[in-house]
Formats: structure tokens, C-alpha cells, sequence
């Protein structure tokens, strides 16, 4: 991991397939998979394949709902950090984060009580970062410039 970077307990990313420019988010160590909250998910055929649909809020002060589509990649059991098992749809989806993008696998789940509308897990994490948990916000606000999106 010598190249790896080090980054803070939360910090902004960006999820270009989705649209989405700039969204806070936990670094969780502790937390195997990552999870972003969603509301309205729906799930729907397409050339028959099952995609999801759902909604995305970005920003507090000035928020916007992102309306977002993906290919459902799986649906398998979490269990959060209560013990509580559920059954959740997963993506796999761009991220960028401190310069580095790369694909991830996200559950889609209700976070609206959480402080952070994403989780990043130690799946995601690792090998790319080190998490100092004496550190945040260590990255631009917008991780992603709108030339960038593709």
C-alpha cells in the first residue's frame, strides 16, 4: 500500500454514472460494503435485464434530487451495524475520490437518519486508501469537474 492515499473520516466524492458531481460521505473501516441512500427505489425490466430506478438527495442548504437509473448487479443479505439482516439491491457504479476513479459496489438502502447520505466500506477502501480518523474533508468540494462527467 505505498501508494496508497490517506484521507479523512469523511470526505466529498463523486458519482459520475449517476450524475452526481459531489455527495458527502463516511469512510468506514468498519463497514464491509458501501451503502448510499436512495428514496423511491423501483426496480424495472430493460432489453431483460432488471434496472433500478430511484432518487439520489444531494446538498442541505440547496438540495437537489437526482433522479438515477442502474443496472441492478446483485441483491444478497447486509446486516447493519445493529444486527438487523436485510436483503438489499446492489449497483456497481464509477467513483471518484481523491483523484482515483474506479468501479464500486453500493447497496441501495435508506440512510435518512444517518449524518451521511453515503458509507464507504473497507471494500472500497482497500488498497487505494488509508483512513486517518484525526482528519476530514482532506479533498476539494467538487471531486469531479463537469468537464469530466462523460
Amino acid at each position: 500500500m505505498a501508494d496508497a492515499i490517506t484521507l479523512g473520516w469523511r470526505e466529498r466524492l463523486a458519482l459520475p454514472d449517476l450524475g452526481i458531481h459531489s455527495l458527502k460521505a463516511k469512510l468506514d473501516t468498519g463497514a464491509r460494503s458501501s451503502a448510499l441512500h436512495v428514496e423511491e427505489l423501483e426496480t424495472f425490466e430493460r432489453d431483460g435485464a432488471t434496472w433500478l430506478r430511484f432518487v439520489v438527495r444531494t446538498g442541505r442548504s440547496h438540495r437537489v434530487d437526482q433522479l438515477c437509473e442502474a443496472p441492478a448487479h446483485d441483491r444478497r443479505a447486509v446486516t447493519d451495524t445493529g444486527g438487523l439482516r436485510t436483503e438489499r439491491w446492489f449497483i456497481r457504479t464509477g467513483l471518484v475520490l481523491a483523484g482515483r476513479s474506479f468501479s464500486v459496489d453500493v447497496n441501495l438502502t435508506d440512510r435518512r437518519h444517518m449524518l451521511f447520505p453515503m458509507l464507504l466500506g473497507r471494500t472500497a477502501l482497500y488498497g487505494r486508501f488509508v483512513v486517518d480518523p484525526a482528519l476530514s474533508y482532506t479533498q476539494p468540494r467538487y471531486p469531479l469537474a463537469a468537464t469530466d462527467v462523460p
